[in-house]
């Protein structure tokens, strides 16, 4: 698409939801409490499903109340029994990780996993349901992992599943931990049990040696034939530095590559150099880690959060666009997390893009004005660490000749249509505007994310204090 000289303002689809920045906004989200909340939508309800047996669902991705947990848990109340021998074997008092799908005969099916956690002893199996919301009845284990003879450097550690169609109709499930890497196997569609020929454990994908990389998740894009497949690199802790990563192939079986062209499948950790994270930080295209935004003058500096360790994500099309969906922890209090959904956009180069601010749904979104593209903005760049401290961001002046001024020089463009050409210190970055909740500040403000051909990840939230 050519790119106009000039800023122009959205579409008029778009102008309904914008409100000036700055204007108070006071929007409430319903916070859930879901590790690695995987997602289903069905009968017009979204659902994640996560470790612990928590289970939470919403009507518009933003309001998620809670309807499930380990100490009062309705996706099967007599768990202990039903699951006694994943249980058993994987020495686990809970279970981490599931996935629900439908399959065509109108029945869910749950891929649980239980693990002790120091250790890849594993059991993932099925269970099946005639409801969204179960009971979730135990039809079999499907794989282990951990008993003797078992390579952890090479085999998978059998948890953090996700069931999914291809384009052909064919079903798949990737999972994997650490351990030997990420592992695809193709399922039964009418049973949802591994296919005959296919165990033990299916095709590698990537990952070995320990390599910390974990909760693979596959999404197929029709509009451009591509496969991705999302990681989390780094652990889980608020201290170590869990983040988003993706990497897509034209085959469900890969090879799957980065943005640079690496083959994933020589992601890995070398010979002996266990839970290396530098052996794999320049694979992968890295979508988001820890970070905060840095109040500036004339903001309010006390409700600044850091945000630490997002991960362990799971992506859907919605009706009016693609969305992911992620837990995320906070400094300070490692045993608080909670669910965030970001807007999700594929920009010209094909990659996924993620709003710098959580998702609020059109109807909490007043009225206001069109979107305000010049002004300061606090820019963020996510680099290709696994960062254990946040990456802050630094202010930059979009000027009304289109230039940028402040730490990083350069140019940007806006085709009228929300997508934004972002050029800095040589650098051409593209991606989206969007209008978020900078909750922070209280107010709905223009933003943008955007990637470079090599996948580097920057991301804008216009400020609200600066003299515009």
């Amino acid at each position: 698409m050519v790119m106009k000289k000039r800023i122009v303002l959205f579409t008029a689809l778009l102008l309904w939801m914008l409100m000036l920045p700055g204007q108070a906004a006071q929007v409430k989200f319903g916070n859930a409490g879901v590790h690695d909340p995987s997602v289903l939508y069905d009968g017009g309800v979204y659902y994640i499903y996560g470790s612990h047996m928590q289970a939470a669902k919403s009507s518009d991705l933003q309001d998620w109340k809670l309807f499930s947990k380990l100490d009062k848990c309705t996706l099967q109340s007599d768990y202990a029994v039903q699951f006694k021998e994943a249980l058993t074997f994987a020495e686990a008092g809970t279970f981490w990780a599931p996935d629900v799908i439908r399959l065509d005969n109108g029945r869910y099916y749950m891929y649980y996993c239980c693990c002790e956690g120091s250790k890849p002893l594993s059991a993932l199996g099925l269970a099946v349901s005639d409801s969204p919301e179960g009971p979730f009845e135990n039809v079999q284990i499907l794989l282990k992992s951990g008993a003797p003879g078992y390579d952890a450097t090479k085999l998978p550690n059998a948890i953090d599943p996700c069931a999914f169609f291809d384009a052909g109709g064919r079903l798949w499930m990737v999972y994997g931990s650490y351990s030997g890497g990420i592992f695809l196997l193709e399922l039964d569609p009418e049973t949802g049990l591994i296919l005959e020929g296919k165990e033990p454990y299916g095709v590698r994908l990537l990952g070995g040696n320990h390599a910390r990389i974990e909760a693979p998740y596959i999404i197929y894009n029709p509009d451009n034939g591509y496969y991705y497949l999302f990681l989390s690199f780094g652990g889980l802790n608020v201290n170590d530095g869990y983040n988003i990563r993706v990497c897509r192939s034209k085959r469900v079986e890969g090879p799957y590559e980065d943005a640079r062209g690496n083959d994933m499948r020589n992601c890995m950790c070398k010979p002996g150099n266990f839970w290396n994270d530098g052996d794999v930080a320049g694979y992968g295209v890295k979508l988001m880690g820890g970070y905060t935004f840095a109040p500036l003058e004339g903001e309010n500096s006390a409700k600044a959060q850091v945000i630490r360790s997002p991960g362990h994500n799971s992506a859907i099309e919605a009706q009016d666009g693609w969305f992911l969906i992620h837990h995320t922890r906070f400094i300070g209090n490692d045993a608080r997390y909670i669910v965030q959904t970001r807007r999700m956009w594929f920009n010209d180069f094909g990659w996924p893009v993620i709003a710098p601010t959580r998702y609020v749904a059109p109807a909490n979104i007043p009225d206001g004005a069109a979107h305000e593209p010049f002004g300061v903005f606090k820019v963020l760049f996510h680099g290709q660490d696994t960062n254990a401290v946040e990456h802050a961001s630094e202010p930059l002046t979009f000027r009304e000749d289109l230039t940028v001024a402040g730490g990083h020089a350069g140019t940007f463009e806006d085709d009228g249509e929300g997508r934004i050409r972002l050029t800095l210190d040589g650098v051409e970055y593209h991606g989206f505007y969007d209008i978020g909740y900078d909750a922070d500040q209280d107010a709905f403000v223009t933003t943008f994310s955007a990637m470079s051909a090599d996948g580097q990840t920057v991301w804008g939230v216009r400020a609200t204090g600066q003299d515009q």
